[in-house]
């Protein structure tokens, strides 16, 4: 019979999984505009997966409170110091979770290693996200409470002793032989002997998942379908534990030599021209927070949007790519992307990854070595993201932050959370511009839409609102982007240069058609050269953040030599329709125009019907064999190209190489 200890261990482990099933109703219910695709059958499927993802992040969790769970004292000051223990550690599983209530609707997924790869950026904005959120001060402060309250304590001393006396009675008037008496004597020590080996066995047992071959890992989760729930099989603990300490992805081998892996690619080399269509221009990027394409009204006909002058320069003069896509849903992915055309297809950021010191070759490097100046402009506070050290990675001989502007922090245009708001920056930005040696590549990164979207205070209650906080703050962005214009015509370098307008991923949102795997990474993409008329791009056409180097190459009509990385093109290629490429629960999708193409956690290829920001719930049932084959060897290529060529330090390949 299990002794009283055990009995215990299991009663306080059931109460956490029973705390874990509420903060997985509570992810539901706010979040349950994301698994709206999904039947109640499937739902209710997901919570039951989610078992197994809570009895190993619990039992990873509490490791060191199991350890001393098992030590056979009833003195109340070690009880205490168990149940400290046990408080403490699940005191911050709880934190992590109920951040996941919020969180999850801005990123797309659970929460990971940010805390620990840009921490200090939640140690400054903590305050403020606590004045947002404090709401889920409730549910923490009543389900800690529940754990203090229903924490099973062993029997009273006396009470105990008095059993034991009984006991011990009896047992004397049973054994009458010296014999019996030594051998009940060992008994109690071989039985907890067996019970510290049976609890040891099945948490190795717990937190590896069950016995297959591997630990369970987060991919797991999304074999369910629709994958989408398995965002709600998991819980943050796991995600988080796993990510620590980094593991590095794992590896693929899809296809077996270099040849096939080069040959699905599809990898293309720059377009050849005999002249270049803006030889010597500068080159200004503007990466806008979170600008996502439900904002604004050029792409929604009949739909209220928020960036009348976005519009207007997408209209009159702008060429706006109207089937772009970002490669990441985090503002740390998109650097990456837009600077040196890596797109974002493992669960952590490169930028805080162990390949930090692969190669890389970005635009701002190649750029320099054809004489650019190059500068990386960010108006939070130096180091937020690892910014500034990504900036000098991509080839940016400058970077401009908090530090580096008149007052810094002590500016009134602080905006008391992330940096200087985006109008003066964007004027400030205008102004270095003018000091910049021609020709100059420049990349500027907005904050003010970002959350906690902060307002000047002459612009409170001025701004469009709608039924989404981050609207006021998009025609905001909008609002400086005019006055930037307004006054970048009456520099002299404005005539010359190349503007290249993006957003680093979506927010919120209340747009129904929006909120879907593609939707969530559907944003704009805008080029802009003032008194040129740019190349014609054929139509219908992919696009993705990490087609700005090459499209930056071609129109300057600059060799890439092997410097450019095979997932990205030219958006003047006329060789093919383009692509898109991303990571999204725990699946690989590839965008093309005329079908989406899913690879799964457990590897399965499946095809959906493209239509603009639009993904059905369910995949073609009898899917075109031949396209199936192409875009699924293909986007297998790109994955395997990627994570491989990450750990081995391998992304790139010579020009004839390249050679589609």
């Amino acid at each position: 019979m299990p002794s009283e200890f055990l009995r215990l261990l299991v009663r306080r482990f059931a109460l956490l999984l029973g705390v874990y099933l509420l903060l997985r109703v509570g992810f539901y219910t706010l979040n349950q505009h994301v698994f709206r695709e999904a039947a109640a059958g499937q739902v209710a499927l997901a919570f039951w997966h989610g078992f197994r993802f809570d009895v190993s992040a619990l039992l990873l969790l509490n490791v060191p409170w199991l350890l001393l769970s098992l030590v056979p004292s009833r003195g109340r000051g070690w009880q205490r110091l168990v149940r400290g223990v046990y408080l403490l550690l699940n005191g911050f599983g709880l934190v992590l979770n109920l951040i996941d209530w919020e969180y999850f609707r801005f990123i797309g997924r659970r929460t990971s290693n940010e805390l620990s790869t840009i921490g200090a950026d939640v140690q400054r904005q903590a305050g403020q996200l606590l004045l947002s959120y404090w709401w889920l001060l409730l549910p923490f402060g009543a389900l800690l409470a529940a754990l203090w309250y229903f924490y099973p304590l062993p029997t009273p001393t006396n009470k105990a002793q008095a059993v034991g006396h009984k006991q011990q009675a009896n047992n004397e008037a049973l054994l009458t032989t010296k014999g019996k008496l030594l051998a009940n004597r060992y008994k109690p020590i071989a039985t907890v002997a067996g019970q510290l080996v049976v609890v040891a066995a099945l948490t190795v047992l717990g937190i590896r998942g069950g016995l297959q071959l591997k630990p369970l890992r987060t991919g797991a989760a999304f074999v369910q379908q629709p994958a989408v729930l398995g965002h709600l099989a998991l819980n943050s603990t796991f995600t988080f534990l796993k990510s620590l300490g980094y593991e590095a992805p794992e590896r693929k081998n899809y296809f077996s030599s270099t040849q096939q892996l080069r040959a699905a690619l599809a990898a293309r080399p720059l377009p050849t021209r005999t002249a270049a269509p803006l030889p010597g221009r500068n080159v200004v990027v503007l990466i806008l927070e979170s600008f996502g394409s439900e904002y604004n009204g050029v792409e929604n006909p009949g739909r209220r949007g928020f960036t009348p002058f976005f519009d207007s320069l997408a209209t009159h003069g702008g060429l706006l790519l109207p089937d772009h896509y970002a490669n990441g849903r985090r503002s740390i992915e998109a650097l990456p992307a837009v600077l040196a055309g890596l797109p974002s297809l493992m669960d952590g950021s490169f930028i805080t990854s162990d390949f930090q010191t692969d190669e890389l070759h970005g635009l701002g490097g190649i750029l320099a070595r054809h004489g650019y100046q190059t500068s990386l402009f960010h108006g939070a506070q130096n180091g937020t993201m690892g910014f500034n050290t990504f900036g000098g990675m991509a080839g940016m001989q400058q970077y401009f932050g908090l530090d580096e502007y008149p007052g810094a922090a002590s500016s009134p245009d602080f905006d008391g959370h992330w940096g200087i708001f985006d109008e003066p920056y964007l004027q400030y930005f205008s102004q270095q511009l003018g000091r910049q040696r021609t020709p100059f590549f420049s990349t500027l990164f907005t904050l003010s839409s970002h959350e906690p979207f902060g307002l000047p205070a002459r612009y409170q209650g001025k701004m469009p609102t709608g039924t989404l906080d981050i609207q006021p703050t998009i025609a905001y962005a909008d609002l400086a982007l005019r006055q930037f214009f307004t006054t970048a015509r009456r520099q002299p370098w404005y005539d010359n240069t190349l503007f290249i307008l993006l957003a680093d991923h979506t927010s919120q949102s209340d747009a129904a058609d929006y909120q879907n795997v593609l939707g969530e990474y559907k944003t704009p993409l805008l080029l802009f050269a003032p008194g040129q008329q740019l190349p014609a791009v054929a139509r219908p056409r992919i696009t993705q953040q990490t087609d700005v180097p090459a499209t930056v190459l071609d129109l300057l009509g600059l060799p890439a030599e092997n410097q450019l990385l095979p997932f990205g093109y030219s958006v003047f290629d006329a060789g093919t329709s383009g692509r898109a490429l991303f990571l999204s629960g725990g699946s690989y999708w590839l965008v093309h125009t005329d079908f989406v193409t899913e690879l799964t956690a457990d590897n399965q290829v499946r095809l959906y019907p493209y239509r603009t920001h639009q993904l059905p719930a369910s995949p073609l049932a009898r899917p075109n064999p031949a396209k199936l084959r192409q875009y699924g060897n293909e986007l297998k290529a790109c994955v395997q190209f990627y994570l491989n060529g990450l750990a081995e330090n391998r992304l790139y390949f010579t020009r004839s190489q390249r050679q589609p």
